[in-house]
């Protein structure tokens, strides 16, 4: 027999759908800043900055690691709109759980990448993102405000 507050209850799916809210919302928020933080370099917000930065990224990772600069200028600079488009999809709640999925693999990808550089701090805050993402991806069943729902089976 169903305790009122079991997770298979209304009462009980309540908190899931607010826990897995408040983590969509905090990974969305993150991810689509994080991509905002690619575009200002001084204080300023532009696409030359961008470019500039992910141009800088991709040299340092190159001088860095065995990856070479044709890979490491390509993927710089795509991340930024990567990141602002999950992120605002995240936020907005479109198709949450394949989102959620290119999210952690995104993440991943950043994580080789810090990994390819050992740059062992960097590697650890990913780690945490991309544990968040997984969380997230167990509770998405519990999506109730989302733009564009997934189709449920």
């Amino acid at each position: 027999m169903n305790e009122p507050n079991q997770p298979g209850t209304a009462a009980g799916g309540c908190e899931y759908t607010w826990a897995f809210l408040i983590l969509r919302l905090f990974i969305g928020l993150r991810t689509f800043l994080e991509g905002v933080e690619k575009f200002e370099l001084n204080g300023t917000y532009s696409f030359a900055n961008y470019y500039q930065n992910m141009g800088h990224m991709a040299q340092g990772i190159t001088g860095a690691s065995f990856l070479p600069l044709w890979v490491t200028r390509d993927y710089a600079h795509s991340i930024g709109y990567l990141l602002l488009l999950l992120g605002a999809a995240l936020l907005l709640g479109v198709k949450t759980r394949a989102t959620l999925i290119l999210t952690g693999l995104l993440y991943v990808s950043l994580g080789f990448g810090l990994m390819a550089v050992q740059e062992n701090e960097g590697v650890a805050w990913i780690a945490i993102y991309v544990a968040l993402i997984a969380g997230a991806l167990v509770l998405v069943r519990h999506n109730r405000f989302a733009v564009w729902p997934d189709r449920t089976h």
